[in-house]
């Protein structure tokens, strides 16, 4: 069975310092192997393991500049983790 969705999701205004002590954190819990995302209304905490995905993308348009960072992982089902022993039947 499948857990469901959980997701944290925060948005603000913050100067250049701020973010990079943000992506400091996240650096530091992807190498100790756990991260932990929280504000007054919500928490998350996430095991990244094995190979990670890395996307980065930049734009520029006119004023508007952007750097969007995603970093994903597959998390191994407990289950799946059982071998199964596998019959095979010629008859």
């Amino acid at each position: 069975m499948r857990q469901g969705k959980k997701s944290f999701r925060h948005e603000s205004l913050q100067d250049a310092d701020s973010i990079q002590a943000i992506l400091t954190a996240v650096s530091e819990g992807l190498a100790k192997g756990k991260v932990t995302f929280s504000d007054e209304d919500d928490k998350l905490v996430m095991r990244p393991e094995g190979l990670l995905h890395l996307k980065v993308t930049a734009s520029q348009e006119e004023n508007y500049h952007r750097i969007n960072l995603r970093v994903s992982w597959q998390v191994e089902d407990e289950r799946m983790k059982k071998k199964k022993s596998l019959k095979v039947s010629g008859k």
